[in-house]
């Protein structure tokens, strides 16, 4: 069920836009470099893919033990998704912006999903980890079924994900 536009909790502005005040400055670049991959492979809206590919580019700590853990070279398998989400036929340089209108259904979904696992975990902001945890155990998702056709379960990626979250964030506290 969608979230009504008027909602003051959603992760969206009234006339469609991103609130970027929920999400910490990795994650608005993430989602920059989203839009940017999205035009790129000439997508006319940002789709589930394009947000990890732009995790993937502009990876936080918890983003690059991730990859650390499960022995994953994240430039190449940014490489790969580009590859595998170009098309041909889509528009050259397609405007696009964080505004709900420029966003694919299940980003909408996985935007709202990742502030609620922000806030079940005490935070104010949405992280990378929240994005990638989200994008990895969303019903349907594009992602997860390349991994798994690739041979890697979407619960060992969530565990490692969860395992490299909780790693960076005790690391943090510690050096405080």
């Amino acid at each position: 069920m969608a979230t009504p536009d008027h909602c003051p909790e959603d992760v969206f502005q009234p006339g469609g836009h991103l609130r970027l005040e929920l999400l910490t400055p990795c994650a608005i670049e993430a989602l920059k470099e989203a839009i940017r991959l999205a035009s790129e492979t000439r997508w006319d809206s940002v789709r589930s893919p394009h947000v990890f590919m732009g995790v993937l580019s502009k990876p936080d700590t918890s983003v690059r033990l991730w990859g650390e853990r499960l022995q994953i070279d994240l430039p190449l398998l940014l490489s790969q998704f580009q590859v595998l989400f170009h098309q041909e036929e889509g528009e050259e340089d397609p405007y696009l912006t964080l505004n709900r209108e420029f966003l694919s259904d299940n980003v909408i979904e996985l935007l709202r999903e990742a502030r609620q696992r922000a806030r079940e975990h005490g935070r104010k902001h949405i992280t990378p980890m929240d994005l990638l945890i989200c994008l990895l155990t969303a019903s349907n998702s594009i992602v997860a079924d390349c991994f798994e056709r690739a041979g890697m379960t979407p619960a060992k990626l969530t565990e490692q994900a969860v395992i490299a979250e909780h790693a960076t964030r005790v690391d943090r506290s510690v050096g405080d």
